[in-house]
């Protein structure tokens, strides 16, 4: 550990996160880091730990090398990308077995040793030394393994997720995180503007998850109205309502071994938020109009364009879902951040295109390109695509693509 990162964690102002799959494990680097007068809360495995730095302000992450949800780099991988300034420190444990009792250090007066340390921690005769050496070596008896900034960066291209396009590094560090949490069964935030690609980052993961063979049920949680949600969702009995002739699963139970995908997510009624938790929470789901609970295996991805967190400030999304979907979000930017993926995105909907009306292959001339990388795009690959539908129909039976065929919406005029 640098002495930088030492100084930080000792302080006393500061707050360490001490992330761990074995329980007697944190307690102990717990309880011996308030021995030393260190604020210290603890976090189950990696995931807990993104959620825990999502929901608080850290100063420093101590990591277990030994999780059983999240492989252990691609963690520090992740926390780097969000949390540049965030101190991470992998520890390595002598022995597998944890002591009974924390490493004993003596706080007298702000300063104070480490037992069992040599030297190290004594720069006063009677022993006393300074509250950072005494956490200099804590960490030296659990052995220092890769500090945040010594750890290797990802500069090997990643694989875009199966159905997408993009090589830009905004979609590599997509790519690489979703594939990071596709064999996991944490729930994942889809977050980013119309037109993105929020499904197809859903689709992605799924394929590459154990649940791949099973079924991937979407629900557009905007396009049901809210007198029918909670029977598309839960399901019902005969009975259960009018027009209710015959009982009938819901679309969660319908995604029963895969993965069910919650689209437009903030768009769920307060009513129904409370009714879903359990099912986040518990994997339970309860019939309309029976008392029977059913428990289903089902890897939930929600998705939203919305700013949850601020409906949650409006008292329009309950907190506690909120939290139960942040789990592991995945922000996707907006086509006009990442405009080296322009160019191969539209040449992929041309060549489909090409392939579909069973024509010769087309191509964009130098003009047309330089629209395409010039414009906003608003409506994001959406727009895209679309654009590109339009400019193969105006180029009727001419090879190249030219700008006038690109022409967008507002600056087509449909005649007197």
């Amino acid at each position: 550990m640098s002495a930088s990162t030492v100084a930080f964690v000792g302080r006393r102002d500061q707050r360490v996160l001490v992330a761990s799959s074995r329980g007697a494990f944190r307690e102990h680097v717990v309880r011996t880091l308030a021995l030393a007068s260190c604020t210290a809360d603890e976090a189950a495995g990696g995931a807990d730990a993104l959620l825990k730095l999502h929901q608080s302000e850290y100063n420093a992450l101590l990591l277990d090398p030994y999780l059983q949800d999240l492989e252990v780099n691609e963690l520090i991988a992740t926390v780097r990308a969000r949390y540049p300034a965030l101190n991470v420190v992998l520890l390595e444990r002598e022995e597998l077995e944890e002591p009974e009792e924390p490493i004993p250090i003596n706080v007298r007066d702000r300063r104070g040793d480490c037992a069992g340390a040599k030297s190290s921690a004594q720069t006063d005769a009677d022993g006393e030394g300074s509250l950072d050496d005494a956490i200099e070596a804590f960490a030296q008896r659990c052995t220092p393994k890769v500090p945040v900034e010594r750890a290797p960066s990802a500069a090997v291209s990643i694989e875009p997720l199966p159905g997408m396009i993009g090589t830009s590094e905004k979609m590599q560090r997509i790519s690489r995180l979703a594939r990071l949490v596709a064999p996991r069964d944490t729930t994942v935030l889809v977050v980013g503007a119309t037109g993105t690609g929020k499904e197809l980052v859903a689709r992605g993961i799924h394929a590459l998850s154990r649940r791949s063979g099973g079924p991937f049920v979407v629900v557009n949680c905007a396009a049901i109205p809210e007198s029918l949600l909670e029977a598309e969702l839960f399901g019902f009995t005969r009975g259960a309502f009018t027009g209710a002739f015959q009982s009938r699963l819901g679309r969660i139970h319908a995604a029963h071994g895969g993965t069910l995908l919650l689209d437009e997510v903030g768009e769920l009624p307060l009513s129904m938020q409370a009714k879903l938790l359990r099912f986040v929470q518990e994997g339970e789901v309860q019939r309309l109009g029976s008392a029977d609970v059913f428990r289903v295996d089902t890897r939930l991805i929600a998705a939203t364009n919305a700013d949850l967190l601020q409906r949650v400030r409006e008292r329009q999304f309950r907190e506690d879902l909120y939290y139960r979907l942040t789990v592991f979000p995945l922000d996707l930017p907006p086509l006009h951040n990442r405009t080296e993926d322009i160019l191969p995105l539209a040449e992929h909907f041309l060549e489909l295109l090409c392939q579909k009306a069973g024509t010769a292959q087309k191509r964009f001339d130098f003009e047309a390109q330089e629209v395409l990388r010039k414009h906003a795009w608003p409506g994001n690959v959406r727009e895209l695509q679309h654009s590109v539908e339009r400019a193969f129909v105006l180029s009727e039976a001419n090879l190249e693509i030219r700008a006038e065929d690109l022409a967008m919406h507002s600056e087509i005029s449909l005649g007197s």
